[in-house]
């Protein structure tokens, strides 16, 4: 756990340097798996965190297919220099992390402490209970209108999005 922790600071930080936008989605990509670890590692069901992973690999599956019809023949560059310093940073920034915050790691360290914490508990059920299913019906509702329009807005016979010269 600590050490998923840890790596959840990396993407974020090599963001700012990356150009090619589909580096960029594999960031997202990777930053979005490493936040769905910890929350399994952390809650009693693995179903919330599946249902976020399928949602967000159908966001990065439409975000693929508009890079590559916008950005298709966009050279990917890599620095070197930028490498080097980034990773300096984030090892200068772990350091300094761990250094100062060491105690709080200590005591959540223990995976099983985790899971066992009565604070920490939640299931996929609470989404569905008396406050909240309202929402999540709303939420259902429009998602069906919206795919329900996005179909009638595309000309299904005008062929593929990207067009080819």
């Amino acid at each position: 756990m600590l050490m998923l922790m840890s790596m959840l600071m990396i993407p974020p930080a090599i963001l700012p340097v990356v150009q090619h936008p589909l580096s960029a989605g594999f960031l997202l990509l990777m930053e979005m798996t490493l936040i769905i670890l910890s929350v399994s590692l952390i809650s009693m069901s693995f179903w919330y965190s599946y249902i976020t992973f399928l949602i967000m690999i159908g966001g990065m599956l439409v975000l693929f297919m508009y890079m590559t019809s916008v950005a298709s023949n966009e050279k990917f560059k890599f620095s070197w220099t930028s490498l080097a310093l980034i990773i300096s940073a984030l090892l200068l920034m772990t350091g300094v992390h761990y250094t100062f915050f060491w105690t709080e790691y200590i005591k959540i360290a223990n995976t099983e402490e985790l899971k066992t914490s009565k604070s920490l508990l939640f299931s996929l059920n609470k989404f569905l209970n008396e406050p909240s299913y309202t929402l999540s019906l709303i939420l259902i509702i429009y998602l069906l209108i919206t795919l329900i329009v996005v179909i009638k807005i595309v000309n299904i016979n005008s062929g593929p999005m990207r067009h080819m010269n």
